[in-house]
């Protein structure tokens, strides 16, 4: 297989597995802060996310560095990525905007 073919499998191998690990970590703040234990759900989220993303960088670079370099691009720009799409303001729910009006 061509060189150039592997670095760019291994710099999609790094998006996927930085959308793993970011929206998995979005997600898990999301549903940690309304949970009774909310330390359970951290711990093993983080656990979770840096496990499988270390197996996935392990597993992607084999002996080669340049690989592992191409797949950190990949998960560096996955970050970029998620953060944009999940910042995004959420819709205001209009029976919260009228409670908050009459509150005032």
């Amino acid at each position: 297989m061509n060189e150039a073919l592997k670095l760019i499998l291994a710099g999609t191998a790094g998006l996927a597995l930085g959308a793993f690990f970011f929206y998995g970590l979005w997600w898990t703040v999301r549903r940690g802060v309304m949970s009774e234990h909310p330390a359970l759900w951290f711990l093993g989220s983080l656990l979770l996310r840096l496990g499988a993303t270390l197996a996935g960088f392990y597993a992607v670079a084999g002996d080669h560095w340049e690989r592992l370099m191409a797949c950190l691009v990949g998960f560096i720009v996955a970050r970029a990525i998620v953060t944009r799409l999940v910042s995004r303001p959420l819709e205001p729910n209009p029976s919260r905007t009228a409670e908050a009006s009459r509150a005032s």
